[in-house]
């Protein structure tokens, strides 16, 4: 589907009724995505566009601490541009800031409706250590085990930690590593040996099992849903500094 520009509450002809068209448009498809439970990447970039619109009727000098990923600076020195021009506008302010209004309202019951679904299928992930634990965590495996689905994906990952305004994040990398087929000898701990065994970079890694009984689309869904609440657990039983 087509996304909205990073300003097109701004673009071209600045009518309350057009713009309104050209939200609920989107909105529309998104929500579409939401009732087949499929929420990335379109939740995270409703919540972008609902973050972009609020810093921009706040202040415009927050815009490069919000979105430093986002924005390059030309489209920081545009959005500047454009909003110094607007104030100097009485009319098309007014019209701006309804379109604004009412945007962030409609969205925010967009990114509600995304984040309950986050929430209900968050809650539903059990996660448990696989086998003896190293005492490094911030590099290993995780298996991913879904509802009807008999498969167990795997993937390994890697803890970062970054600081943004005094404070520390964490971040995680993943990549697939293989699909193996869930039976009697495919076991967490059958599997956590052959990973050993055939890939000899990581000799005692932290592997976590990740099920859940929903099914659930995995890349969409189910996959960074995972990825986030296995910072939570390892960050919360004190495995990372």
């Amino acid at each position: 589907m087509k996304s909205l520009s990073q300003t097109w509450f701004a673009d071209g002809y600045i009518d309350f009724e057009l713009k309104k068209y050209t939200l609920l448009a989107y909105l529309q498809e998104v929500n579409k995505y939401f009732c087949q439970n499929k929420l990335y990447p379109l939740l995270a970039d409703v919540i972008f566009h609902y973050n972009n619109i609020v810093a921009f009727r706040e202040n415009k000098k927050y815009l490069q601490e919000q979105f430093p990923k986002k924005l390059n600076g030309i489209q920081l020195a545009q959005l500047q541009l454009l909003y110094e021009s607007m104030v100097e506008d009485d009319d098309l302010m007014k019209e701006l800031e309804e379109i604004i209004h009412y945007a962030s309202s409609t969205m925010k019951k967009t990114i509600n409706s995304g984040t309950e679904i986050y929430e209900f299928v968050e809650n539903k992930i059990n996660i448990e250590p696989v086998g003896v634990m190293p005492i490094d965590h911030h590099e290993g495996y995780f298996l991913l085990c879904e509802g009807a689905c008999k498969n167990t994906w795997v993937y390994q990952y890697r803890l970062s930690i970054f600081e943004k305004h005094d404070e520390k994040y964490r971040s995680i990398k993943t990549e697939f590593v293989d699909v193996w087929q869930r039976n009697l000898v495919n076991s967490y701990s059958n599997i956590k040996t052959q990973l050993i065994k055939q890939r000899t970079e990581l000799p005692n890694p932290a592997v976590y099992a990740l099920e859940t009984d929903l099914s659930l689309p995995i890349e969409e869904t189910l996959l960074p849903i995972a990825k986030r609440s296995l910072v939570r657990f390892i960050t919360n039983n004190g495995y990372t500094a």
